[in-house]
């Protein structure tokens, strides 16, 4: 067991650091709202502190989980950040989707400081933290990611070292990738399936055993045709990752046609008053169209 600090009570740090504390891990928590921080403390057994410094006094392992490469910077660094109260040897280990210079950014000047970093982004969505089957995709040295990987497991189905640092944001982003078109996919076959008359569910049930299968299908087909989108992560958030992401590929030269027209469409959603609705809220836009 381990003495650990988790920064940021989103609908994705929240669970996390619940299954820390689950697992018997001697947790104190941060967020810049103290409300949630009260919630957490009511929900799970550990403490919470006023400044991430102070989450990060004593801490073997300080985990963030926060909203972008901004957010990130002003819980990390500073006299108040988390790098200011971490001992050295300590690691930290960011669960935030960001780019991947922040992560390298950070990952130098932790090294200033005598402390590991790891970049690790996670897939599943908020089912998969409250769940505790979250994939984690790392990037930085090994040895700090053997001794961070008997902790992340409280809350993943799957943790795989990438490679160096920077090296999980930029598997977060093939992940996007894939996401993307396949939810695109998925709206266009059932926006198709309705058009030419065929009961979508059916159709949906038929395919979902053969090469057609995915996650997407298999967990999303249902709201898609209910027209449903109130939960799941939200439009704003999966535009912010392709903006990450297609800013990376202009820079490695990766030509991604199809992402940057999947993006074109998720701001359509949002100029429809979807940003919060999930992603699956493609289907909204064909649907308006018809």
């Amino acid at each position: 067991m381990a003495k650990v600090a988790f920064i940021g009570l989103g609908v994705m740090g929240f669970p996390m650091a619940g299954h820390l504390a689950c697992e018997g891990h001697e947790v104190c928590v941060y967020n810049r709202t103290p409300g949630k921080t009260q919630l957490w403390e009511d929900e799970f057994a550990g403490e919470s502190a006023a400044t991430p410094r102070e989450a990060a006094l004593g801490a073997e392992f300080v985990m963030t989980c926060v909203g972008n490469d901004d957010d990130l910077r002003s819980v990390v660094l500073g006299p108040d950040g988390a790098f200011a109260g971490m001992a050295a040897g300590s690691v930290l280990v960011d669960h935030t989707t960001a780019s991947a210079n922040v992560a390298r950014e950070l990952a130098l000047i932790a090294a200033e400081h005598e402390l590991g970093f790891l970049d690790a982004p996670v897939s599943g969505g908020q089912a998969g933290a409250e769940n505790g089957m979250l994939t984690v995709m790392v990037g930085g040295e090994e040895a700090f990611y053997k001794r961070a990987e008997p902790v992340i497991d409280a809350y993943a189905k799957m943790i795989k070292l990438m490679g160096p640092v920077g090296s999980g944001q930029l598997t977060k982003m093939v992940n996007q990738i894939c996401i993307g078109g396949l939810v695109q996919g998925l709206a266009e076959a059932l926006h198709f399936a309705q058009r030419a008359g065929l009961d979508g569910h059916a159709a949906m049930e038929v395919i979902s055993k053969g090469a057609a299968q995915s996650w997407q299908l298999e967990n999303r087909h249902q709201s898609m045709l209910a027209g449903k989108f109130d939960f799941g992560f939200a439009v704003d958030w999966m535009r912010k990752d392709l903006s990450i992401l297609l800013d990376e590929a202009r820079r490695n030269g990766a030509q991604l046609p199809v992402t940057a027209l999947v993006d074109q469409f998720y701001a359509e959603v949002q100029g429809m008053g979807g940003g919060r609705w999930d992603t699956s809220s493609l289907i909204a836009r064909l649907n308006q169209h018809s």
